[in-house]
């Protein structure tokens, strides 16, 4: 699906052809039984071809026979609770899904006759995607919440992550002239599914690559990020030191890269904290040894003390340079609900750290009392997206609640599979 957009220009040179020798004899004969359905060689096939033209050329009958699967699970389900998908919803999805490509369903659907694919799988594909979601709209996003501690968990680690900025890459260019798209397309999977090391990499770089950087392994030099060409930043971002590239087709080649290191800035005020502590000015440091030692959590303070000495406690938030010097050293060490003690020889303070949090997440909390150093941005900076920008609480609650809502329908799936009866004939 990655490659959908292009997949209609690619289904000219991935070679679909015909199904082989054995397939073509009992076509429609079952493969597979699924609970009270079948799935028959036929289906694989269509599957197969319909897959490769949505921009997976190296789908196989197994990984197409998987799907299909799947697609009976999810309508099994759908049935047992009444779901169906009407013809207006099933002609809204195809024309949808078609305009991914430009194109309108009726076009997609002359498309993929011309690559001896059906209307019905195109159908039947949309159909039971249409179905799954009423299923998971009944039996998983009720369960599925998103807290705002993990809101804040994820702010965390994004302001705590560096913005990569400079890339180490090794890269391995295979011809595909015409004709041998196929060839150069299997090698290069075969590269990629095997997860080589950098070593390895260098290897199957210098085997195969056509680039001049194949006596060296197909190793290059720091590039900075934004000498990329902005369509290749996602997939190289995508990637983690160690890993390689799906396979990348290009006129004439198919490219595979690999990330050796990935350099990377914090953003502006990232190293910043703000701090939620108390105090309490008491006579002598011993006395406020004392006292620190009987807390157990921040709250805790109020009840050990008296109601005179209560009101004498001052709970403040704030940036690490708005606290006063030796109250910062010794909170810079301790941890959330700990408590210490400042001594100034003739007096002491009790000093006890509630929570820290980084500045650039209490700034977007809506408290515009946290002092930070970040400079803000001036009115023609603020017109366009920043890449160092942190997003609203709300655009990360969305992503968070899907990332969930993914996995949960994921885990119902596969408990469907294994509730399921699955036989071969």
């Amino acid at each position: 699906m990655r490659h959908f957009l292009s997949s209609i220009a690619l289904a000219a040179t991935i070679g679909l052809g015909a199904p082989a020798a054995g397939w073509a004899q009992n076509l429609f004969q079952p493969v597979v039984y699924v609970n009270d359905g079948a799935v028959t060689r036929y289906e694989i096939d269509q599957r197969v071809r319909f897959m490769r033209l949505l921009g997976a050329p190296n789908t196989t009958a197994a990984e197409a026979e998987e799907e299909l699967i799947n697609d009976r699970l999810r309508l099994y389900a759908a049935r047992l609770r009444g779901i169906e998908a009407s013809d207006e919803s099933v002609q809204r999805g195809l024309e949808e899904f078609a305009s991914r490509a430009g194109m309108s369903a009726d076009e997609f659907t002359q498309a993929l006759a011309q690559s001896g694919i059906e209307r019905q799988v195109f159908r039947d594909f949309v159909s039971a995607g249409i179905v799954w979601r009423g299923v998971v709209g009944q039996t998983v996003l009720p369960m599925v919440d998103v807290s705002d501690a993990e809101i804040d968990q994820e702010l965390k680690r994004r302001i705590e992550t560096p913005i990569i900025t400079r890339v180490l890459l090794s890269e391995l260019i295979i011809p595909a002239p015409e004709g041998q798209e196929g060839q150069a397309m299997e090698i290069a999977t075969g590269i990629a599914r095997s997860n080589p090391s950098s070593a390895q990499f260098a290897s199957a770089a210098q085997q195969y690559s056509a680039a001049p950087s194949a006596e060296a392994g197909g190793r290059l030099e720091w590039v900075n990020l934004d000498n990329l060409p902005p369509t290749l930043r996602p997939v190289i971002l995508s990637m983690a030191p160690g890993q390689t590239s799906q396979p990348l087709t290009v006129p004439g080649a198919v490219v595979l890269f690999h990330m050796r290191d990935q350099a990377g800035t914090l953003r502006p005020g990232a190293r910043e904290q703000v701090l939620d502590y108390m105090t309490l000015r008491m006579g002598s440091a011993s006395e406020a040894a004392a006292l620190a030692a009987r807390l157990r959590y921040c709250n805790d303070l109020y009840l050990q003390v008296s109601p005179e000495a209560s009101a004498q406690i001052q709970r403040q938030t704030l940036s690490q340079n708005q606290i006063p010097t030796l109250i910062a050293t010794q909170l810079a060490s301790m941890d959330p609900d700990e408590a210490s003690v400042v001594n100034y020889g003739n007096a002491a303070d009790l000093v006890m750290l509630c929570s820290r949090q980084p500045a650039l997440l209490a700034s977007g909390s809506g408290d515009d009392d946290i002092a930070v150093t970040a400079e803000a941005p001036d009115g023609v900076e603020a017109a366009v997206p920043s890449p160092d920008g942190l997003p609203d609480r709300e655009s990360v609650r969305s992503e968070l609640f899907n990332r969930k809502a993914n996995a949960a329908a994921d885990a119902y799936l596969a408990e469907l599979r294994a509730d399921a009866v699955i036989r071969r004939p």
